[in-house]
């Protein structure tokens, strides 16, 4: 019977939450059922949890404990050690003695008298909607495990109802969100003003947000680079007039504002809810308007931004805009975007229409006044024809000069006006079709560009002319004739139009005339069932070319390149410079492979011979991809844009490489750009590391500095290797913050060690071309040393040898600035390059380090010995340090100590460590010494 009336109940309670019956009035149904079927419990309460962690009292039986309503009742977590297991473990708990337990909150059990205590978690799927106390008043409740699970019983239809109610509030919230962005977006699509989209979408703003104090700030649409202050809410607290007025008395501009430019480069809202705390906003602006939190949402519509939609809470009034508020107000802007940009398209079309329209008008009256003018001059012809720079004769019916200018008389090749009245037209130009006795005026009334005049000697040149007919009366009495010489324009249109198709550097075609040429090859192929290829060059280490010669140089090569490729393909190739050391050679007509094959060979045999620039040998090697029709494309990007892809597999090898395209070769391809990709997120998401080489004393036995390496720890891909990445960081620019957060995290390092004592020690860290190339590179480690605290003596930055070569001035004065303020300057890798004496005396170096290929393969008697001791005999004599790279045995750290350069580094001592291993290893007091002991 007992199970009978269990099972009723919960099928009863069922039927109620399938009638959506209201949540209390459910959990009511729930504890009567509860109560009914425990019969020793005295009351049972449920408990639903609160915004502050807590939980409270909801519904229960009896409703009023100890002088209480349940809903005053709420569980303290810190107290009630039983409710916390209980809501962290979702496990029921049933404690038949509390006298023998510490978890229940003592001060409960003392006031209610509680001897037995069941409590239950209230949950769905892992998901905790509340907590369920049953206990007695001074009896234990001495419950069987039976009646346990049919609390639980109960308890599981409570939780179903809770989940119901959740799942139906979220129903009708985003239905009710859903209805107002359909009222939003009817009503912006009857806006015939861009005040009244605006003002709809602050209404709806305020309804989302829960405040009137919205304004619009748009992008001017002809001026790009201003945002003004557009419209505000009616509802706002200020008044557009203050708001204005106070946006000019800061001194606003918008859009160098950080906050602002931040929201529209990201085209993502930003919300800051204490400007205070915020260093990108502008305080001053903040304070003047009382604003305490800020919430700005791009305006964009097609993928352009058209300004920002800033929302405020002033001071007094923060509560704060949930993410859900949030988001919501996005779709809202989001919506308003559409509208507000055909509404701005409207009005900068009616601008450019009344600009025109006023232009045209100016015209116009010009022109009117040019006509008047003209009417005026007509009885001073003899003055105008003497002075107009233009050509004018007249003729008469019969085709007769009647009249001319001296300009004519000049252009013509005659020695006097007189030579040329009464001669026939034909002398000077030929009349094509019409009736002889018919005037010019008749077939020829605008200007004819492609017309020739004939001079006295019978030579022609191009004119531009216009005949007009003369009327007296209003009869035609005879024809006048304009013109004026257009050699020069003609010779200007070759001259562009040779430009637009050939490159100016190398006269090669460019890629408009190749892409011309290969299109119509691929014609040709596909009508007569043919083969062609296309070759992409590159050469190798051009950019080494230009950092040691300079570009000047480098473009001399270019010509040289271009013309021996000229040389090396066959008649009906195309060669063509698609930009910078960058060739595209068309092959038409090919057999197949072994065609182009033979044109390589005899690309490379042209190539081996030495470039002769301005008195220097220079050897180049190429790296060429080549794709064929129709097996890798069938268009002209394909076929380019797949031989530019075997380029770069040819680039894996030391030169003169070529490779035909191969569908894998995307792959990689891709696999690069994914790199590049994964690149740009790195230094945001922390995953650029660096790694610190000791600098050993080798005679004292003792750690003098540490080089700082990079090392980029991919989440998926673990530790790429240095040479895979930077690179890719040189050719995107990356380099340059990459390089600053290197050069800040290393002093910011070395400052730590120093406040934990270890005050002898410098740190190194390299310098690429394009980092040493900053104009206010010196101004950003002086700020780096400012915000660190480090002394700019610890500081050594390297640079190779070849860069001091490249903008001498600008080098010498960047490194005169480092000296000056103490931070050390150091030349890495130096022996590889092509400095000289003179150089290294005018600049102000402190270290030259040895580069690490004399240092590994040295022997007493070999050659690299002997560079390694000039090395050091030139630093010693020059009053340089030098420091010795890539020591690896202890042979080669004897022989250095022995020839007098102590300071060294390399893998004999340690490889690149982490900050943390080099405090263990190096910078206790025994670590150098265990290290080098073997040694000794």
């Amino acid at each position: 019977m007992s199970d009978q009336t269990r099972y009723s109940r919960l099928a009863n309670i069922t039927k109620l939450i399938n009638t959506n019956l209201e949540l209390r009035e459910m959990l009511t149904h729930v504890t009567t059922a509860i109560s009914d079927e425990i019969v020793q419990c005295d009351s049972v309460g449920i408990y639903l949890p609160q915004e502050d962690g807590s939980f409270r009292g909801f519904v229960g039986k009896p409703e009023v404990i100890n002088g209480m309503t349940l809903d005053r009742h709420t569980i303290d977590m810190e107290q009630d050690l039983l409710a916390k297991e209980v809501m962290e473990t979702r496990k029921t708990i049933y404690i038949p003695d509390t006298s023998r337990d510490s978890r229940p909150d003592a001060r409960a059990v003392e006031a209610f008298q509680i001897k037995s205590l069941l409590v239950l978690p209230i949950s769905h799927e892992d998901e905790l909607f509340g907590l369920v106390f049953l206990f007695d008043y001074g009896i234990p409740m001495d419950l069987s495990e039976c009646e346990i699970q049919s609390v639980e019983a109960y308890v599981n239809m409570a939780a179903v109802a809770i989940n119901n109610a959740k799942i139906l509030s979220r129903k009708e919230t985003l239905l009710s969100q859903k209805q107002m962005l359909l009222d939003a977006s009817r009503e912006l699509s009857m806006s015939s003003t861009l005040e009244e989209a605006l003002d709809t979408c602050f209404h709806y703003l305020e309804k989302v947000l829960g405040t009137p104090n919205a304004a619009s700030h748009l992008i001017d649409p002809v001026a790009e680079e201003v945002m003004n202050p557009v419209r505000l809410s009616r509802q706002s607290t200020w008044s557009e007039e203050d708001w204005i007025g106070t946006h000019k008395k800061v001194h606003a501009d918008l859009r160098a504002d950080s906050v602002m430019t931040f929201v529209i480069d990201s085209k993502e809202p930003l919300y800051i809810e204490d400007v205070c705390k915020d260093d990108r906003v502008n305080r001053v602006a903040c304070s003047s308007f009382g604003i305490e939190s800020l919430f700005i949402m791009p305006l964009v519509a097609a993928g352009k931004v058209l300004g920002v939609v800033p929302v405020v809470e002033l001071r007094g009034e923060r509560r704060g805009f949930s993410s859900a508020q949030r988001q919501l107000a996005q779709s809202v802007v989001d919506t308003t975007a559409g509208t507000v940009a055909n509404l701005l398209y409207t009005e900068k079309q009616d601008l450019i229409i009344r600009e025109r329209t006023a232009e045209i008008q100016k015209k116009n009256d010009e022109l009117n006044h040019v006509i008047s003018e003209l009417k005026r001059l007509r009885d001073e012809k003899e003055l105008i024809l003497n002075s107009a720079g233009e050509g004018i004769f007249g003729l008469d019916l019969s085709g007769r000069i009647t009249f001319c200018n001296p300009a004519s008389a000049r252009m013509l090749g005659y020695d006097s006006v007189e030579e040329l009245i009464g001669k026939p037209y034909s002398y000077i130009f030929k009349r094509r079709g019409g009736h002889d006795d018919a005037p010019l005026s008749s077939e020829r009334k605008q200007y004819d560009t492609e017309e020739k005049f004939f001079r006295k000697d019978n030579t022609s040149f191009p004119v531009e002319y216009v005949i007009s007919s003369i009327e007296k009366d209003g009869k035609v009495t005879g024809d006048v004739v304009t013109f004026k010489d257009i050699t020069r324009r003609k010779q200007m249109e070759e001259q562009i139009k040779h430009q637009a198709y050939y490159d100016s550097l190398t006269n090669l075609p460019n890629r408009v005339l190749l892409n011309d040429r290969l299109t119509q090859g691929i014609n040709y192929s596909r009508l007569h069932n043919e083969k062609l290829a296309v070759l992409f060059l590159d050469l190798d280490r051009f950019k080494y070319v230009n950092d040691t010669h300079g570009h000047t140089f480098g473009d001399l090569l270019l010509k040289e390149v271009g013309g021996r490729l000229g040389e090396a393909v066959p008649a009906e190739a195309t060669v063509s410079r698609q930009g910078g050391d960058e060739f595209t050679i068309f092959l038409p007509n090919i057999q197949g492979k072994e065609d182009v094959v033979k044109v390589v060979e005899r690309i490379n045999h042209h190539f081996s011979a030495p470039f002769v620039i301005n008195g220097h040998e220079i050897y180049v090697k190429n790296s060429i991809g080549i794709s064929l029709y129709p097996e890798d494309g069938e268009t002209t990007d394909d076929l380019v844009k797949n031989a530019d892809t075997a380029m770069y597999k040819s680039k894996e090898f030391s030169g003169d490489n070529f490779h035909f395209y191969k569908a894998d070769m995307d792959d990689r391809l891709y696999q690069r750009i994914q790199l590049e990709t994964a690149l740009y997120k790195a230094l945001d998401q922390n995953e650029l590391e660096i790694f610190y080489q000791p600098q050993i004393d080798y005679k004292k036995g003792t750690v003098t500095g540490l080089e700082a390496l990079l090392r980029w720890n991919h989440p998926h891909e673990g530790m790429i290797p240095p040479c895979d990445f930077l690179p890719i960081a040189e050719d995107t620019g990356l380099i340059v913050p990459i390089g600053e957060w290197v050069i800040k995290e290393s002093c910011r390092q070395l400052k730590e060690w120093h406040e934990q004592g270890y005050t002898n020690l410098d740190v190194s860290v390299n310098l690429t071309v394009r980092e040493f190339e900053q104009a206010d590179l010196f101004t950003k480690v002086k700020n780096v040393l400012s915000e660190t605290g480090l002394e700019a003596r610890f500081l050594k930055l390297e640079i190779t040898e070849n860069q001091i070569l490249k903008d001498t001035e600008g080098t010498l004065t960047r490194m005169r600035e480092f000296k000056d303020s103490g931070v050390d300057i150091s030349i890495d890798d130096f022996g590889t390059g092509y400095s000289s004496l003179a150089y290294l005396k005018q600049f102000p170096i402190h270290t030259l380090k040895i580069d690490k290929s004399f240092v590994q393969d040295i022997s007493p008697n070999g050659e690299n010995a002997s560079i390694t001791n000039t090395i050091i005999d030139l630093a010693k004599n020059m009053e340089l340090d030098v420091i010795a790279e890539g020591v690896e045995t202890l042979e080669q750290a004897e022989f250095l100590v022995s020839k007098g350069c102590c300071q060294m580094q390399g893998f004999y001592f340690s490889k690149p460590l982490s900050a943390s291993v080099v405090e263990k290893r190096f910078l206790r007091e025994d670590g150098l010494k265990e290290l080098l002991e073997p040694a000794r």
